[in-house]
């Protein structure tokens, strides 16, 4: 059984075929154009091209988009690339792909991912977010997305820092209309911004990390700073879930320091006498959110 996994990007869109035990068969990207009758075709093109690649037609289709789907108007929201918002997209590409498509929040497919057969493989309730250009999360329950009765559930990114000091206070203005959204701090870009504004310099997180690491003094600042808003964001999350698993994705999760020195600050937080909570690292990495979204159609049909 072929399973086809599309993941929408801000700048990029990939189709990915795996066969029924989760191995790659096919993989095919190509940029997002930014325009929506552009964006339908992009979709059909890839999923087209892995279908050719697996030696495959009519395969089930299960797409990881960002922003979700109005449980209210059935139109897409909460994008970030705007020009998705209030379209009937899943009825649009179910008509330009001619077939019923699936489709999740791309971090609901990277929790999926990892839940099924990644970083937390057996666990009973996993949280997975991503810390990247935004600040996404996901919640796998039982080998199963858990979307709420709004459509929003796993939305951390959008709840506002917890345990604030007056220095973060009205700080920072989302892209949502909302001030202080954990994805103004805890995201990678949050990382890059807030050394920027300490230095004046403008540096990647890889090299913000590597220069804490060497010893300069602003970086291992921006370093600490981040630490202890990731580990106040997750204790907040611990409170209001306490899954059995969190797993880190986008590229914040490869700053290794994270996982020895994250437990601790979530510990100071967390509304209980100890925390034993595993954080770890994506196993599959990028690859997540495109092998969620193929797992959106389980083996047996």
């Amino acid at each position: 059984m072929i399973r086809i996994g599309v993941d929408i990007g801000g700048t990029k869109v990939e189709a990915a075929a795996l066969d029924a035990a989760g191995a790659f068969v096919a993989r095919v990207r190509q940029p997002n154009p930014g325009d929506y009758e552009a964006f339908l075709a992009v979709v059909k093109a890839v999923v087209g091209e892995a279908e050719a690649q697996a030696g495959v037609s009519g395969a089930s289709v299960g797409i990881g988009m960002p922003g979700s789907i109005s449980t209210r108007t059935g139109l897409m929201r909460n994008a970030n690339s705007v020009w998705m918002n209030g379209r009937p997209m899943r009825e649009d590409l179910a008509r330009t792909l001619g077939r019923p498509v699936r489709m999740e929040n791309d971090a609901n497919c990277f929790a999926l991912s990892e839940a099924t057969d990644g970083a937390a493989a057996g666990a009973r309730v996993v949280f997975g977010a991503i810390l990247g250009t935004g600040c996404g999360g996901g919640v796998v329950v039982d080998g199963r997305t858990i979307e709420g009765r709004n459509g929003v559930a796993g939305e951390w990114g959008h709840a506002p820092l917890p345990w604030p000091s007056k220095d973060e206070l009205q700080t920072h203005r989302c892209w949502c209309g909302r001030a202080d959204c954990l994805e103004t701090w805890i995201s990678g870009s949050a990382f890059v911004e807030d050394y920027e504004r300490a230095t004046g310099l403008k540096r990647d997180g890889a090299t913000i990390a590597a220069a804490a690491r060497a010893g300069e003094a602003a970086a291992e600042g921006a370093l600490d700073r981040y630490i202890d808003r990731l580990g106040r964001g997750l204790a907040a999350l611990c409170n209001l879930l306490d899954p059995d698993v969190i797993v880190l994705g986008g590229g914040m999760s490869n700053i290794d320091e994270l996982y020895e020195r994250v437990p601790p600050v979530v510990a100071h937080y967390i509304f209980s006498d100890s925390f034993e909570t595993p954080i770890r690292k994506a196993m599959h990495g990028d690859s997540s959110g495109v092998r969620g979204a193929a797992w959106l159609w389980p083996v047996e049909g």
